[in-house]
């Protein structure tokens, strides 16, 4: 019994990082989804920002910015 437990938390905990991996992937490949989730869900969009920061890759929240606000004049 105790070990399907075990088993059920590692596969859901394997599924969660699985999930956290996709997002961020998507996140790093489209500016679009970036815009996206900054409406939808602004706290995982900082997440996505300052984890790029803390591993050295700056701009990218800049960059953004900018985008967005010369797409809308």
């Amino acid at each position: 019994m105790a070990r399907r437990v075990v088993t059920g938390l590692l596969l859901l905990e394997a599924a969660g990082l699985l999930g956290a991996l996709l997002l961020y992937r998507a996140m790093d490949r489209s500016q679009d989804f970036r815009y996206k989730m900054q409406k939808r869900f602004p706290s995982i969009l900082e997440v996505y920002y300052k984890s790029n920061e803390w591993s050295g890759i700056h701009g990218i929240r800049e960059n953004d910015q900018m985008a967005w606000l010369s797409s809308k004049n």
